[in-house]
């Protein structure tokens, strides 16, 4: 799938602020500081479409960008960052569910964890959650230059084979870099099966 053109829509506080139409919607979410930002402007080939920031955990809406005109790629706050209060965090955790689990618009989402790390029980419990709540999702490995395309298909082989403890039939994942443009086209193809199957 190509992206012609990618726009800012909408920055909405709860899902009953997001758009009223009913385009597919594809929403992008992980820890603080995993690259989110950097992976949106690659998928897109829009550099400044997504605010990246040295500044970990600056999304705190729901962030809605439309895609070719057809549909939505939405950009979901960080879950699991430490520096900001709890009051906050739970308010931010919240808003995140609700969309996730009431969003009738929502066809998948991408979760994205940080190649470089072995399993993280916050990734995990986030993951294992979506899985009980029969949320389609996907997981997309980002940062995967800083390791080498050996290193980083090991290391995304045994990511997922720790979740077969629990896990009967593992979900889609793709090894992406924001750099290299690893893996753009691959979760793009996925995105367009995606919308040829819902349309």
């Amino acid at each position: 799938m190509d992206i012609k053109n990618a726009q800012f829509s909408l920055s909405s506080p709860s899902v009953a602020h997001c758009p009223t139409d009913v385009k597919p919607e594809f929403a992008f979410i992980g820890r603080s500081n995993v690259g989110k930002s950097s992976l949106i402007n690659m998928l897109c080939n829009h550099k400044g479409l997504a605010k990246t920031s040295s500044t970990p955990g600056k999304t705190l809406l729901i962030n809605h960008f439309i895609i070719n005109n057809e549909w939505y790629l939405v950009d979901l706050p960080g879950y699991g960052y430490a520096k900001r209060s709890k009051t906050v965090q739970d308010r931010l955790d919240q808003m995140i569910r609700s969309y996730i689990l009431m969003r009738q618009q929502l066809v998948n989402v991408f979760v994205l964890i940080d190649i470089r790390l072995e399993q993280q029980k916050i990734d995990r419990e986030f993951i294992d959650w979506l899985g009980e709540s029969s949320i389609p999702f996907s997981i997309v490995f980002t940062k995967a230059d800083k390791l080498g395309p050996v290193k980083a298909k090991m290391n995304a082989k045994a990511w997922m084979a720790k979740l077969l403890d629990t896990w009967e039939t593992l979900p889609p994942y793709f090894i992406t870099s924001s750099e290299k443009k690893t893996g753009r086209d691959e979760v793009l193809d996925y995105i367009g099966d995606i919308l040829k199957e819902v349309k």
